[in-house]
């Protein structure tokens, strides 16, 4: 006896002709749900699954590709601890002969920076 119950196709089918858009493989919603493991290859493979409903397409099964990050810098909590020393005066009040000694003379007379022409320098 000859077997009447037509099996699903597992091809793709070319939906292209009745749309406007060309997919590299398209699939019905019943194929995709029999061949999802297959389907899950192929887009590994680097193609585009499209899965359609009737004639309309209402999933696209693309490959998921790793975030390009850039390695993170080696830090370490603590790394200096017990290495960078001052002495005690270190935070105590600036004299006025070491402020024009290192070119901040402007805040002896004022609490504000000097003028400047307006123009950036750099």
């Amino acid at each position: 006896m000859a077997n009447i119950f037509r099996q699903p196709e597992t091809n793709p089918i070319d939906f292209a002709k009745w749309t406007k858009h060309t997919w590299s493989m398209a699939y019905t919603v019943h194929q995709a749900k029999t061949n999802f493991s297959r389907l899950l290859r192929e887009a590994e493979a680097g193609q585009e699954v499209v899965v359609m409903r009737g004639h309309k397409p209402v999933a696209k099964i693309v490959p998921m590709h790793e975030p390009q990050t850039e390695p993170t810098p080696f830090r370490l909590v603590g790394a200096f601890a017990r290495q960078i020393h001052w002495t005690e005066d270190a935070f105590d009040p600036v004299s006025d002969a070491e402020l024009q000694e290192w070119g901040w003379e402007w805040m002896l007379d004022s609490r504000k920076p000097p003028e400047t022409s307006g123009k950036l320098q750099g």
